[in-house]
Parts: structure tokens; C-alpha cells; sequence
């Protein structure tokens, strides 16, 4: 017997895997799920040749220019692809679009695809969205334009891959440089997940740093006294109400010390 679980998606049912239940189309990461408390192995199939589902290369060319690691302050979830803008966007597997959204601050104007696979893929920074919530593609299929909109210094394509929510380094899954996938097949364990204990600890340093270079520096306030004619030590001691011992030990003076007119002598 299988089981599946399907949603409605306009007018259209959709069989996906359970967690995918939840179907929102506005958030890149609805579902919420700790990595960390996977105990089985999980192997997922990428492509399904005997249903027609494979898997096409989001680009043309994929050459790297920032990969999935820790980068700046935060953690860069997942790799970044030089393109030109208004260059052509595809869809990596088959699936159905489930997010077109703009982020200001981030993505910039992206994409989120649910795959059968049980994958969902993200393409971020595009110059146009060329398709909907809903939208059933193809692998291969055009789905939008690439750019540099959102948080982003030059045109290029922010490439992640997700499972149930959690990033994957794509690299996992790419040879970009051979521009092929790496397997037919991905486990997914706990252990694909362990740079996220990585990236909080990299986060609270860097967060620990900022603190302390926002700390309120240090001060204290200083009173000091300049000589005039016919001033002793005796009386510029007694006037300000300190010690004449105070008074040479702040400046490095001997009660042998000549009082020179102009100087200045530090009195607390």
C-alpha cells in the first residue's frame, strides 16, 4: 500500500511528501525543522528517468564566484553563479513554483521551486520573475531573468538548495566546474546539517566583537593648574585640596623641584 499526501493548488491537486503539506507562498522557509534531530538516512532520488524527471543546470555556464560557507557576518547558504544580466534562469528539477517574492534586504527579487525530488531550489538577485505561484515546470523550463536586485554588488544568480526548510551545500550536488550533478542520489542525514552549529558559534563571535567595539570607551576627567608668579607648592596644593604629595607624584616632581612659570601641573 503507499500513502501520499496531496494539496490543492489552483484547482489542481498535487501529491508531495508530507512535511510539503504546508504550502505558503511567501516565506523561504515555512516548515521550521531542527536538522540536528534527524536520526534515520533519507535517500532522496534527483532525477526519475522512467517519469521523464531529470534535472537540467540552473545556468548556461556555472562558473563560482562565492560558495556555501561563512562570509562577512553571517552564513552565505548557498552559492553564487556569475551570470550577465538578463541572462536566461532555469528551473534545476521538476516541481511546482511555490514562492515569487521580493526581498529587499536579501534575494532581491527570487524564486522558491518545490521539486518532486523533495528538494526546493532558490534563485535569488533576478532581474524578472517569469512565472507564479503554481506554475508546474519542467526541469530546464525558463523561469525568470538574472540580475542584481536585493542585497547584491553585481549581476549574478544565489543559488540554494533545500530540504524541508534547511539549506544544502550545493556543492553536494554540483560538479559546477563539469557542469553536471555530482550523484543520481542524495542522503540526507544529520551530519549534511553540522555547519549549522558552525555558523551560530561564527555568528556569536562576530556579534561578541560587535559588542565590544560598541562598548562605551572608558574616560575620566583630569584637573590641571598652571603655574603663575610667586605660586608654591604648598599653596596650589591647599587651593585645590589635594596633597602636595599628589601633586609630585602626577607629575613626576621632588619637593626640590622648581616651579617654572607656565607650566602646567596636573592636579587629580
Amino acid at each position: 500500500m503507499e500513502m501520499s499526501e496531496e494539496v490543492l493548488i489552483d484547482s489542481s491537486w498535487i501529491k508531495v511528501a508530507g512535511y510539503y503539506s504546508i504550502w505558503d507562498t511567501r516565506y523561504v522557509n515555512p516548515y521550521r525543522r531542527d536538522p540536528s534531530r534527524y536520526r534515520d538516512t533519507l535517500t532522496l532520488h534527483l532525477t526519475d528517468p522512467a517519469r521523464q524527471r531529470l534535472a537540467r543546470m540552473p545556468l548556461t555556464t556555472t562558473p563560482v564566484t562565492s560558495g556555501f560557507r561563512f562570509r562577512g557576518y553571517r552564513w552565505h547558504y548557498g552559492v553564487d553563479l556569475d551570470l550577465e544580466t538578463g541572462d536566461s534562469v532555469k528551473a534545476a528539477f521538476d516541481g511546482v513554483v511555490r514562492v515569487v517574492n521580493w526581498d529587499g534586504g536579501g534575494y532581491g527579487n527570487y524564486i522558491v521551486v518545490r521539486h518532486y525530488n523533495g528538494l526546493e531550489t532558490v534563485y535569488g538577485h533576478l532581474s524578472k520573475q517569469l512565472v507564479r505561484p503554481g506554475t508546474f515546470v519542467k526541469a530546464g523550463d525558463l523561469i525568470g531573468k538574472g540580475g542584481s536586485t536585493g542585497r547584491s554588488t553585481g549581476s549574478h544568480l544565489h543559488y540554494e538548495v533545500r530540504y524541508e526548510g534547511n539549506p544544502i551545500n550545493p556543492e553536494e550536488i554540483y560538479n559546477f566546474p563539469e557542469y553536471q550533478l555530482k550523484k543520481e542520489n542524495l542522503a540526507i542525514t544529520a551530519a549534511l546539517f553540522n555547519y549549522a552549529g558552525q555558523a551560530a558559534r561564527m555568528r556569536a563571535a562576530v556579534q561578541a566583537r560587535s559588542g565590544s567595539a560598541h562598548r562605551p570607551t572608558a574616560a575620566r576627567r583630569t584637573v590641571s593648574y598652571r603655574v603663575r608668579s610667586g605660586d608654591t607648592l604648598s599653596e596650589i596644593a591647599d587651593k585645590h585640596g589635594v596633597s602636595q604629595a599628589q601633586i609630585r607624584r602626577l607629575n613626576d616632581i621632588t619637593g626640590k623641584t622648581t616651579l617654572r612659570v607656565g607650566r602646567t601641573l596636573r592636579i587629580k
